[in-house]
């Protein structure tokens, strides 16, 4: 994520049960944890989605993806990159999505 015109993003990780969320900064490099959302076998309430979208107004998403540990897709990676998918499909937001494996 190196595009310039970013200073908000959405960070969601993505889990079928809750869906964890923070607001991320990039000029500062902070995130702020916000409250989870709850889902239903993995279907999100758009309609809180939608709230935050409206309130944090980001220029862009992020969604974890739990990549195997050899870099190979699981059930869960798609549906978390199916997630962000459809974050970029409804409100026209970029969707990076990022590698968890990365994260240690």
């Amino acid at each position: 994520m190196t595009d310039r015109s970013l200073t908000t993003v959405l960070g969601f990780d993505f889990g079928t049960r809750n869906i964890g969320v923070a607001s991320g900064q990039v000029i500062t490099r902070t995130a702020t944890a916000l409250p989870s959302l709850k889902a239903r076998d993995g279907i999100p309430d758009w309609q809180q989605i939608e709230e935050l979208i409206n309130e944090w107004r980001p220029d862009a998403v992020v969604v974890g993806i739990p990549l195997n540990m050899d870099g190979s897709e699981s059930d869960m990676s798609r549906r978390a990159r199916k997630f962000g998918n459809r974050i970029h499909g409804r409100w026209a937001l970029p969707f990076y999505p990022a590698d968890e494996t990365d994260v240690f």
